[in-house]
């Protein structure tokens, strides 16, 4: 079965910027659904007034680094026709310098996935963009939308989508372009660790759906996410705030070294490949 690109909704959000940005959306006023925003609300409230513009199933977001590429809908919409989920978790590309040398392939032939019966039951490693993560609507809605931590609210947001339901990796083809720059907020770590603190405070709290049930599945990812902050604070010898972060997520890291141990020994879920 080969799908066309589904019926899609195009909203732009202006989150009160002052680059011309109005200006240049004008000539587009067609085929998009501009929204402007009198007051900068940042990129949670910038997503979430987004989202409430929409009446489509499933809301793909997109940021300034990022780029869709050509075949990214019918991705989606051919894993949305067979599985419904209500997360995707999809596979990036980086580049650097203009988009317009970046070579690009002609449509993939397959899809290759995995599905978990939420979230919380993914075994395999998912680097997280904004970009890359397709939700359906009422999903979102249920789970507030994005919060407004100053960095990793897409790490807080699959937290707090992480009981929500049926949840596809897409391992196969790529479908979002990140473009990497030095001034990009991931090169500057101290708000990342301060970011991990506050979601450590808000595991313990119960303030992530799931209740005590998937408390242990809540650290283990967790805890994950913290090696990964440690060993880049390491790396910029910024060593004060690794230490930091393991004093107050060693138990967490635990639980992530338990999970990949039992990962190892019983084995990821099965893959499953679909033609586009």
């Amino acid at each position: 079965m080969r799908l066309t690109t589904p019926p899609h909704d195009l909203i732009v959000v202006d989150d009160a910027s002052s680059d011309g940005s109005p200006e240049i959306l004008a000539q587009y006023r067609d085929s998009i659904r501009f929204l402007p925003l009198e007051k900068n609300h940042g990129k949670g409230g910038a997503r979430n007034a987004g989202a409430a513009l929409a009446t489509g199933d499933y809301l793909v977001f997109l940021d300034g680094d990022d780029v869709l590429l050509p075949w990214a809908l019918d991705v989606y919409g051919r894993v949305a026709g067979l599985k419904a989920p209500k997360l995707f978790l999809c596979a990036m590309k980086w580049f650097r310098g203009d988009l317009a040398a970046v070579p690009v392939i002609g449509k993939p032939p397959t899809i290759e996935m995995v599905e978990y019966s939420d979230c919380l039951r993914r075994d395999r490693q998912y680097v997280i963009s904004a970009s890359a993560l397709v939700v359906e609507r009422n999903a979102l809605r249920r789970a507030g939308g994005w919060g407004d931590l100053k960095v990793n609210q897409d790490q807080d947001l699959l937290f707090k989508l992480g009981d929500s339901g049926c949840t596809v990796q897409i391992l196969s083809p790529p479908t979002t372009l990140h473009r990497q720059h030095p001034n990009q907020s991931i090169n500057y770590i101290p708000p990342y660790i301060d970011a991990m603190l506050e979601m450590r405070r808000k595991h313990r709290k119960g303030e992530y759906p799931g209740g005590p049930s998937r408390r242990f599945d809540r650290a283990a990812l967790l805890g994950g996410l913290a090696v990964y902050w440690i060993k880049r604070s390491c790396k910029a010898r910024l060593y004060t705030h690794a230490l930091r972060l393991f004093v107050y997520t060693w138990p967490l890291i635990f639980a992530a070294i338990v999970h990949r141990s039992h990962v190892l020994l019983k084995g990821r879920l099965q893959t499953e490949t679909v033609e586009v």
